[in-house]
């Protein structure tokens, strides 16, 4: 995933994504996965290219990138650490725990730290109400976050 990309290139790259799954029924969200797969977000600049490719509006395409919490509009941290936010966790102490990886890391959900290591996002279910509060950095899933338990997690995103 490379950050740096001329428009030239993000355009035929884009392309290229576009092609390889229009013919899906329903083509939008599997082609933004693999945009913001290729250049870590979904770049404005290949939402005309969507809509035009797809024959729909550009708000259609923008509604959906700003509809769902996956999507981002600039590139994330070399990892992203997000914290559950929906009522199980809450109830469990998310509160505290959203504040402390806050002052941790020095940042507010939807930003990255000053040296690109982490975006901190929100996230409204990881599937771990029973295991409650939930976290998850990069792939990995954690349950029953505790202070000690998040101090490693942010101790590990550091790196």
């Amino acid at each position: 995933m490379n950050m740096r990309v001329s428009a030239g290139d993000l355009a035929e790259r884009s392309l290229q994504i576009i092609k390889d799954l229009k013919h899906l029924e329903g083509p939008m969200l599997p082609i933004l996965h693999a945009i913001q797969a290729e250049f870590g977000y979904v770049p404005d600049e290949v939402k005309p290219i969507i809509a035009s490719e797809l024959n729909l509006s550009r708000a259609e395409v923008h509604g959906v990138v700003t509809f769902y919490h996956d999507f981002r509009d600039h590139p994330a941290g070399r990892h992203v650490l997000k914290l559950c936010r929906a009522e199980a966790c809450q109830s469990m102490g998310g509160d505290r725990i959203a504040e402390r990886v806050k002052q941790l890391l020095g940042i507010d959900f939807h930003e990255t730290t000053r040296d690109g290591a982490v975006t901190l996002e929100p996230v409204f279910c990881l599937g771990l109400c029973a295991c409650a509060p939930a976290a998850m950095l990069d792939d990995e899933v954690y349950g029953r976050v505790d202070e000690h338990c998040l101090s490693e997690i942010v101790a590990e995103a550091r790196r």
